[in-house]
């Protein structure tokens, strides 16, 4: 089938070169006979001239344009060849369980990595991390898909050859916006660009899954061990609906060094790193918005009461401080987070733990038995015992004020903290486990907090 479509296109691409010589040659002898006008002395290098020059290049621009979408289109085409036989075998691929264990290993599964690019030249750290780790081309295949039209990022991606694909937003053009966001702008074209390259993957490429990145991302080395794991978790749990890399709360001294094989479910939508399904893109690129496509990610009528997966330890680390949000959060959180450093084997670790139910029911006993302190208690070094120990807020108000003064992040989205899982966000404070949580009983978020 793909061997016909991309005999069909080149036949088509010759017939549409000889068609444009034909018709270049009628309007020329056409220009000679009209008017009795080529008789007059002067007439092949006056007008008449000027008139053949403007058709000719005219045509030779739409022709050349012509050329340059078949070249992108046949990109396109050879990848999806190259992966064919790796993709039925996708199709049919299983779930080999071990004998007397939970674990579960995918098979002959291609995720890609879809590197969202624009004008940072720094992309080159992104890739070289993702190459340097990345365990197989065939099941791991790289696209990076640039926006912006930036030269000199374009020429960084490009030196990579044949170990990635580069696509382009063909979009350029600024997008008319309300009056009060034209200082958003930027938003507007990420997200704009974020549902051109997703189409990309899902419907000209045929994926069925994607991982994606911003180029503004070094990734840890069991990025991918991490991602593999996780997979069929997230493809067999339909609470479920992304698996991120990011911890929002995992800086330096608020996350366990020695678990880095712990992970969590969370309501808060995290990105900066994140899988999804296409079913997923099926569901929202019909609604997907204009502008703030993260945010709108966390309302729910999105959500709609799914949660994704996210690590103790992060698995990726954003070195972007420029960008369309100006560096917020950046100073004073986001470049301190730390990176996982210690691979852990994912594939070989029972993961029955994050289904819902047994999850659920282990999350609320642990926080729920912790001993109620306060911030007083937490910050004066009395406290005895290994906890955890949990602080309770009651209001928006009160949970930010806690926040500030753990030093966790204090925003709220549709009521949803910061790697927040029932209202509770956890992290690590002096060597302890602590869980900022609402009263015993909570049954579900109040989207006004925000």
């Amino acid at each position: 089938m793909l061997c016909k479509r991309n005999s069909l296109i080149i036949c088509g691409a010759f017939l549409f070169v000889a068609w444009n010589a034909v018709l270049i040659f009628f309007l020329l002898g056409r220009s000679t006979l009209g008017n009795g006008r080529p008789e007059e002395p002067g007439y092949e290098n006056g007008q008449g001239g000027k008139e053949k020059g403007h058709i000719i290049k005219e045509l030779m621009r739409v022709i050349n344009a012509f050329e340059t979408e078949l070249e992108s289109q046949n990109k396109i085409l050879v990848q999806i060849q190259k992966h064919k036989s790796l993709w039925d075998e996708q199709g049919g691929s299983h779930i080999d369980t071990k004998s007397n264990s939970d674990i579960v290993e995918p098979v002959h599964v291609v995720i890609p990595i879809l590197v969202m690019a624009c004008n940072r030249v720094t992309v080159k750290r992104c890739l070289d991390k993702l190459l340097e780790y990345r365990p197989s081309a065939e099941s791991f295949p790289i696209i990076v898909s640039q926006d912006c039209g930036h030269a000199e990022t374009a020429n960084v991606i490009a030196s990579y050859g044949s170990q990635l694909t580069h696509i382009k937003q063909p979009d350029l053009s600024d997008i008319a916006v309300p009056v009060a966001h034209r200082k958003f702008q930027g938003y507007y074209k990420i997200s704009r660009h974020y549902r051109w390259a997703m189409n990309q993957v899902f419907n000209s490429f045929s994926y069925s899954s994607v991982i994606i990145v911003e180029d503004d991302l070094e990734v840890a080395p069991d990025f991918f061990e991490y991602f593999t794991a996780l997979y069929p978790v997230l493809k067999s749990d339909p609470s479920l609906w992304c698996v991120s890399a990011w911890n929002d709360n995992g800086r330096e001294g608020y996350v366990d060094p020695g678990k880095p094989s712990l992970l969590y479910r969370t309501d808060f939508f995290p990105g900066l790193g994140w899988m999804l399904l296409k079913d997923l893109w099926l569901e929202l690129e019909p609604k997907w918005p204009a502008s703030f496509w993260d945010d709108w990610m966390r309302h729910p009528d999105q959500r709609k009461d799914r949660s994704c997966i996210r690590p103790e330890i992060s698995r990726t680390l954003t070195f972007g401080r420029k960008g369309v949000s100006l560096g917020q959060f950046y100073d004073k959180y986001l470049r301190f987070i730390k990176l996982n450093t210690e691979s852990v084997p994912f594939t070989k670790t029972d993961l029955s733990y994050l289904e819902k139910k047994k999850y659920d029911e282990d999350f609320v006993k642990e926080v729920y038995s912790a001993p109620v302190v306060t911030v007083e208690d937490l910050q004066s070094g009395k406290l005895s015992g290994p906890g955890p120990f949990r602080v309770q807020y009651s209001s928006p108000e009160s949970f930010k004020t806690l926040a500030r003064n753990l030093g966790v992040m204090d925003d709220l989205k549709s009521g949803v903290p910061r790697a927040g899982y029932r209202g509770v966000v956890s992290f690590f404070s002096r060597g302890r486990r602590v869980y900022i949580a609402p009263p015993d009983g909570w049954e579900k978020y109040n989207p006004s907090w925000s």
